[in-house]
């Protein structure tokens, strides 16, 4: 399928994995904290958005912790964070709730940010996108890790428009923290 200029003014959805995640003895998925990875990707991620003037104008956010944490952290490198909503639909999405929840997001919305886990976030880029940039469909693909952030560019006067091979990839990248 491949994207076909829509009608309205330019949007941006950027899908970003939760950083790496511990695995602590008894404590429940939804609960995990990051792993020490975790806490060096997550700022990293934000710096990368920042510094490609991808920055939203809402985010949504998976209500698991590490989802929450990864927002947290990358959120603290911008000047002024822009509001979050934390939705529970967010926390083990498939398609059809991920792109419920998008939907929902207000018209007056440019760029949305979804936080959240895979399989649903790699199944949403992949749903999407009815072309890409250079090879990063390919890479989507291929694997989705933690920390990663696609860009999805598509045309629409509102989210609830949004439709499976309507955007445009634009971009996956997957930022790293350093060691400290």
């Amino acid at each position: 399928m491949i994207a076909r200029p829509g009608s309205g003014p330019p949007r941006r959805l950027v899908v970003l994995r939760h950083a790496k995640s511990a695995r602590p003895e008894g404590v429940a998925d939804h609960d995990r904290p990051l792993a020490a990875r975790g806490l060096r990707d997550a700022p990293a991620a934000g710096r990368a958005l920042a510094a490609q003037d991808r920055l939203p104008d809402l985010a949504l956010c998976s209500t698991a912790r590490r989802a929450r944490q990864t927002w947290d952290l990358a959120s603290a490198q911008w000047g002024t964070p822009p509001p979050v909503r934390h939705d529970p639909r967010l926390y083990s999405a498939g398609v059809p709730e991920l792109l419920d929840v998008v939907r929902e997001a207000p018209a007056d919305v440019g760029t949305l940010l979804l936080v959240g886990h895979n399989p649903g976030l790699e199944d949403l880029i992949t749903t999407l996108a009815g072309e890409a940039l250079d090879d990063a469909l390919d890479r989507v693909r291929a694997k989705y890790p933690t920390s990663a952030v696609a860009v999805l560019d598509w045309h629409g006067t509102a989210w609830r428009h949004l439709a499976p091979g309507s955007a445009l990839l634009t971009a996956m990248t997957v930022p790293r923290g350093g060691r400290t």
